[in-house]
């Protein structure tokens, strides 16, 4: 009598867990699914296999890093330009070496719209159009963009290229092949138009030419003189 007691003490216990748990399970709902990262730019980048430079630098500026910082918020677009390998091997020899840290910066950041751009809405966009680099609005590292059909040209002031092709688009990120370096005016233009003179130079120079004309008129003087001195004899 005294194990059957246990027994119907055992199957009562078992069966309160086994119940006791169905009840859990049934008012638990399952663990959401943690949202998606932020999409890899480095590696859809790596992925379309003809922009190493442009990684190099994403890399050396850390620029990758703030943008995937940035793209952590779901609400934060991006639209990046990304020159291929070709694009910058067609520069002017050195002019990417000569660039500073801080032009470095400037120039991925200026290949950046901090918002997301479908292909087919550059011609709402409005010029000058702003880039991480700076603020346009201020003349500070405009970039401009004209559309006809279905074709976008960007215009720095010292380059001009078209949207070659789409690398990557889901809605918060957009990467477009560009076929040349978007070349800011700010960094750029005093590059090429070479060093300006030393400033002692032009004022030696300046005193030189003062000389000249100086003893050239006394010259002149000098000469009148004697004429008229001849004619009065």
């Amino acid at each position: 009598m005294a194990i059957m007691k246990q027994c119907s003490n055992l199957i009562f216990t078992l069966s309160f867990l086994f119940f006791s748990h169905l009840l859990c399970s049934a008012e638990s709902p399952a663990a959401a699914p943690a949202p998606p990262g932020p999409p890899d730019i480095i590696k859809i980048l790596k992925k379309a296999n003809q922009y190493t430079i442009f990684i190099r630098l994403l890399k050396s500026t850390q620029v990758t890093d703030r943008l995937v910082g940035e793209l952590r918020d779901p609400d934060d677009g991006k639209t990046i330009f990304a020159p291929t390998d070709k694009a910058f091997s067609n520069m002017k020899s050195g002019s990417l070496n000569s660039l500073n840290d801080e032009q470095s910066v400037q120039l991925v950041l200026y290949h950046v719209v901090p918002i997301y751009i479908p292909l087919d809405q550059f011609q709402t966009v409005s010029n000058p159009m702003m880039t991480q680099a700076g603020d346009s609005g201020d003349g500070e590292f405009p970039l401009n963009v004209t559309t006809a059909g279905n074709a976008v040209t960007l215009m720095t002031g010292m380059t001009k290229t078209r949207i070659a092709g789409t690398v990557y688009s889901d809605g918060q990120l957009a990467i477009y092949r560009v076929d040349q370096v978007l070349e800011p005016m700010q960094i750029f233009a005093a590059k090429s138009s070479g060093p300006a003179p030393a400033p002692g130079k032009s004022r030696k120079g300046a005193e030189k030419s003062k000389a000249w004309s100086l003893a050239l008129h006394n010259l002149a003087l000098f000469a009148v003189s004697v004429t008229a001195f001849a004619l009065s004899l």
